[in-house]
């Protein structure tokens, strides 16, 4: 009785005493993203499926948000291969279930504060262009972000990892 007594008061002390949240697991906001705003120096290490090694180059990152509170630009930077420079704009769904056409997995709060978001999308990868799932690990965060792009190709249990984008600054704009 003693202990059922016990279990119930830590059960109730929980309940006070645990941050609240509206959001799921498995939903983001637009303010994830809002930390990454502005410059970011880095790299990316990506996969040749030809020679089946990782290759790495210098990458730099410039975002920004539109007009439209849910899209972010995304502006890279190859120092080193300038004509790969490009501009993509992602978009946040209204209800936080999507990043583009990526469907949430899930969103969690690292013990650094820094929080990671877990996508997955459908379609074709490699030089044959088979059918594939593409898993995509966003970790957002002032002073660090980073993309990591895997693939698991259909019928096959494995993830390889594609692609990963590693970008620093010295601190947040803001």
């Amino acid at each position: 009785m003693l202990l059922l007594k016990i279990i119930l008061i830590l059960i109730s002390f929980l309940s006070i005493t645990s941050p609240c949240s509206s959001q799921s697991e498995s939903e983001i906001s637009v303010r994830d993203f809002d930390v990454i705003i502005g410059s970011w120096q880095g790299s990316l290490t990506y996969l040749d499926y030809t020679s089946g090694k990782p290759y790495t180059m210098p990458a730099n990152l410039n975002v920004s948000r539109t007009e439209d509170a849910s899209k972010f630009i995304f502006t890279s930077i190859y120092p080193d291969e300038p004509n790969a420079n490009s501009s993509d704009t992602i978009s946040i769904s209204p209800k936080g279930e999507r990043i583009g056409s990526e469907r949430v997995k899930s969103r969690a709060v690292l013990l650094n504060g820094n929080v990671e978001i877990i996508t997955e999308d459908s379609g074709q990868d490699g030089n044959d262009k088979k059918s594939a799932t593409f898993r995509f690990t966003y970790v957002l965060g002032k002073t660090e972000f980073g993309i990591v792009k895997e693939v698991r190709f259909d019928g096959e249990e494995d993830w390889i990892e594609r692609h990963q984008y590693s970008y620093t600054r010295e601190e947040a704009v803001r």
